[in-house]
């Protein structure tokens, strides 16, 4: 943590995306001139120690640096320095006091972060300091570059085949692309991903859950089981379960999957909660499953304008499932007008096999039918292949 002087003009990196957390009035103010300039940019400022979620939420978003201010409460301070280094390893963290002991500077380090910053806060002692951090903050973009993408299937209403589109979408995006994919089962109670594609499952997401001060890459890998197609599924309990407390475990859940694997598929369900909205903050798709029923499509409208009011750049897309063109009451345009937008996929209703399906536990995708049609050109659409033409009649004496 030495610091040696340079100018500060002369030093060549990209900008930083920093996260303040500096309660006093006058150190921020010092910081956040001396920050300014090409080199770094200022993501979010807090004014006063957040809480843990409200900061995951904000590191999320985007930070390569956060710079946490000691000396209004240094107990509160560390312990927001140890949370972010436990929970967001790929963020440096800096710390800015007027204090300069030897002892001082071996918490912090205890605590995880990677500079000490100490007044008077000049700009060419916090540029050498970014400069540090620089080369570890490109390989972090790296990183964030070929994280995998978040895939969430949700239902308007209970009963609209979330589980049986998601399970199934996961098997055909196993055999699609060409990097890992992960399927997570975060109906807590009632969950049933894993039987859907005939796995019985030694551990589960409560096992995760339940030890998360042990999560990390080693791990979630121990409780993951591998279906035949490549797929990787974090199932359900085995039996009801109750937890207090989420999002703050489901969100490292996802953090490590979605380092460790090209896709993560989440079965949400319809039950919506406050670790749904979390989920919906970070996906990059949201896959809203709903049926032809005033009932279905109006709760699908309400979703979507709730969906349309949150922060980012994330898709939407409405899968009709059970679809049939022949016998529904409400027409295509009506369906439009119902969703202020056509639905993106339409999953044709074949009661039979599904309920085979479920039955024997061989998933749909694994025969050749109109659904799995339906299915596999969804996970070509997400790996960014081209669909496959169709074939075309021939007609003739022999055709």
């Amino acid at each position: 943590m030495a610091t040696t002087t340079r100018n500060p003009e002369s030093l060549s990196m990209d900008a930083l995306a920093v996260l303040l957390i500096v309660p006093q009035d006058s150190r921020r103010n010092t910081l956040t001139k001396v920050l300014a300039g090409p080199q770094t940019s200022i993501a979010h400022v807090f004014s006063e120690y957040p809480d843990f979620e409200v900061l995951t939420k904000e590191i999320d978003r985007e930070c390569d640096v956060a710079i946490v201010d000691l000396d209004p409460d240094s107990e509160r301070a560390l312990d927001l320095v140890e949370n972010i280094c436990s929970n967001h390893p790929l963020v440096t963290v800096m710390i800015c006091s007027s204090r300069k002991d030897p002892e001082l500077l071996v918490e912090c380090m205890r605590a995880g972060a990677r500079e000490l910053l100490t007044e008077p806060l000049l700009r060419e002692t916090v540029a050498e300091s970014l400069v540090r951090a620089s080369a570890r903050v490109q390989e972090v973009r790296r990183q964030k570059r070929v994280r995998g993408q978040v895939l969430v299937f949700t239902g308007a209403k209970g009963g609209s085949g979330v589980t049986t589109v998601a399970s199934n979408f996961a098997v055909a995006l196993a055999k699609e692309a060409t990097g890992k994919v992960a399927l997570v089962d975060l109906d807590l109670q009632l969950g049933d991903a894993a039987l859907t594609l005939g796995m019985s499952s030694k551990f589960s997401i409560a096992d995760a859950l339940r030890n998360e001060q042990r999560l990390d890459s080693d791990f979630l890998a121990g409780l993951l089981t591998r279906h035949d197609s490549g797929l990787q599924v974090l199932a359900a309990p085995d039996v009801y379960s109750s937890f207090g407390s989420l999002q703050d475990s489901a969100h490292k859940v996802l953090r490590i999957l979605r380092n460790d694997f090209s896709y993560v598929i989440i079965d949400a369900g319809s039950n919506f909660g406050s670790l749904h909205e979390n989920l919906f903050d970070v996906a990059d798709t949201i896959y809203l499953v709903a049926q032809v029923s005033i009932p279905a499509l109006r709760n699908a409208h309400r979703l979507m304008s709730h969906f349309s009011g949150l922060s980012g750049d994330r898709k939407l897309e409405v899968i009709l499932n059970r679809y049939n063109s022949r016998f529904n009451e409400i027409d295509d345009d009506s369906i439009a007008k119902a969703l202020t937008q056509a639905p993106k996929w339409k999953i044709p209703n074949d009661y039979s096999g599904v309920r085979q399906a479920q039955n024997t536990g061989v998933p749909l995708v694994m025969e050749d039918t109109p659904i799995t049609r339906v299915l596999h050109e969804m996970a070509r659409t997400v790996c960014g292949k081209p669909a496959i033409a169709a074939k075309k009649k021939r007609f003739g004496l022999f055709g």
